[in-house]
């Protein structure tokens, strides 16, 4: 890890937003999103949304101001069955496709990963939080699933985190897309759907909850960049 200072700047979907990190300076070939960036910023190009639990408007990102860590933050994220709910309502998905642009000399990874959200599962029904994450073009990709049982009425946390030795790192020298895929699944189990509902959602009675990507970073070694 090494020590980074700055300010947090936020920035809905489809925005750029950029924190400062002390570096070298940065020759990587720069896509036109990046151009008005600094060479000793990070910056992150949300480049695609796609999901029945991230429709347009109802999630933003913004990085921390140590730039350990970038937050995506949901407002319409939730999974259910029973009364209220369509065919369809069982199952929630989000896709995000970012761009990451870090100075040039250095690398990251994704360390771990906080998930927050609330559920309301009958006696009997169950519930399923899963995450996805790879670099474009990369074979490598975690994945981590996380399950929850009925009777439940409360807030939930997970973390996903790979060890140090596990980590897999962006390739140094280029512009590589980070992909996350998150699910929430509901199922009724031995519930009845006609007179109960279970939900489980990534978000709050406030209608937001973040959701933290913890950060790791290195520099480059020789011959890397």
């Amino acid at each position: 890890m090494i020590p980074v200072a700055g300010s947090v700047l936020a920035a809905l979907l489809a925005a750029t937003v950029t924190s400062p990190i002390a570096s070298p300076s940065n020759d990587i070939a720069t896509p036109p999103y990046f151009e008005d960036v600094p060479p000793d910023q990070m910056a992150i190009e949300v480049l695609t949304v796609n999901g029945t639990g991230c429709e347009p408007g109802t999630a933003a990102i913004a990085v921390s101001a140590d730039n350990q860590a970038f937050t995506v933050t949901y407002s319409e994220y939730m999974a259910l069955v029973g009364v209220g709910a369509t065919p369809m309502d069982f199952r929630k998905n989000c896709q995000l496709n970012l761009a990451i642009k870090v100075p040039g000399g250095f690398t990251y990874a994704i360390a771990s990963v906080d998930y927050r959200g609330y559920g309301y599962l009958e006696d009997g029904a169950t519930g399923l939080e899963k995450a996805s994450y790879y670099f474009q073009g990369s074979p490598d990709t975690d994945t981590f699933t996380h399950n929850f049982n009925g009777p439940m009425d409360d807030n939930w946390t997970t973390t996903d985190e790979t060890d140090l030795e596990s980590l897999v790192w962006a390739p140094c020298g280029e512009i590589r897309n980070f992909n996350i895929n998150t699910e929430l699944r509901v199922n009724a189990g031995t519930s009845d759907p006609e007179t109960t509902t279970s939900l489980l959602t990534m978000d709050s009675t406030d209608g937001e909850i973040e959701t933290t990507y913890h950060v790791a970073w290195r520099e480059c070694l020789p011959g890397e960049d």
